[in-house]
């Protein structure tokens, strides 16, 4: 594992940490209204000094933007509550809950030990998920268009130096493919999201921690995977990473900062905008299985 100085942690055994109440930059922020323009060249960043680099293969949820604790579960409680169902997932509960994959498997595991719902019947429980998963979806993107969930810091620049340098970019993640595809537009700019392929968790027969979103990446882009590196933030992320075959950073969110991360071959609070320890294509480079 490559050590990043000043940003690695020991991970540890625990499985999800308390939410990181750190305050963000306010101007590392990108609404909708206010997206740059994406550079033809990104300063520093060269076809022949990161040529081995082929794709890279982000996350969605806690990597391109902290959407969980401020995202979907609010999202998830505004549908409840417009349903008529007296739930309210707190911070510490769905901490918890992001141990399962999937925001329709993570309801049924959680009616699954704490009782269902009087609104939603036995025999009508896997059409009545699906149904609030759809509903959460919409509101999770009605969030994403008005703005209240930014880029985490370091994120466009690295897609930039990606787009100057030929580098293919691609989210593989288990959220529903509308929501991430409105996410990467939203957020980064229709330029930049033409860059993007997107694989979702609805798309492959397991979600993560198998690999089999990221396999369904290689594949279809025609990808060689010892020329590619994973961006994760989660315990299972990286689980689906290292099953793949595919070398992985993680860049720790407000849930997962004391999870065990075995198996990453680098560890950073973020990927960064300024300063030394700033995650850039030639980090990425040197991370590639040899």
């Amino acid at each position: 594992t490559i050590l990043l100085s000043t940003l690695l942690i020991t991970p540890t055994t625990t499985a999800f940490a308390p939410p990181n109440n750190k305050a963000t930059n306010p101007s590392r922020h990108h609404r909708n209204s206010n997206i740059p323009s994406s550079p033809l060249h990104a300063e520093g960043a060269t076809a022949s000094n990161i040529k081995s680099l082929e794709a890279i293969l982000f996350d969605c949820d806690g990597v391109l933007a902290d959407t969980e604790r401020d995202g979907h579960r609010l999202a998830f409680n505004i549908a409840f509550k417009e349903n008529g169902i007296d739930e309210e997932w707190s911070e510490e509960r769905y901490g918890k809950l992001l141990e399962v994959g999937g925001g329709k498997e993570r309801m049924t595991a959680h009616w699954n030990e704490v009782g269902w719902p009087a609104q939603i019947p036995e025999s009508d429980r896997a059409s009545k998920v699906l149904s609030l998963h759809l509903q959460k979806t919409d509101i999770f993107m009605r969030l994403i268009d008005e703005g209240k969930i930014p880029l985490r810091p370091g994120v466009l620049r690295v897609v930039d130096e990606a787009i100057a340098s030929d580098v293919r970019l691609a989210v593989c993640s288990t959220s529903n493919e509308k929501a991430v595809s409105n996410l990467v537009s939203t957020l980064m700019g229709g330029d930049r999201a033409s860059k993007f392929d997107v694989y979702a968790g609805d798309m492959v027969r397991k979600k993560k921690p198998a690999p089999d979103v990221y396999l369904m990446a290689v594949e279809e882009m025609g990808l060689e995977k010892a020329r590619c590196v994973i961006v994760e933030d989660s315990r299972i992320g990286v689980g689906a990473a290292v099953a793949s075959g595919i070398s992985c950073i993680v860049t720790k969110s407000s849930y997962t900062g004391g999870e065990d991360f075995t198996g990453a071959k680098m560890i950073v609070e973020e990927l960064g905008n300024d300063g030394d320890d700033v995650v850039t294509l030639e980090t990425l480079s040197g991370l590639l299985e040899s």
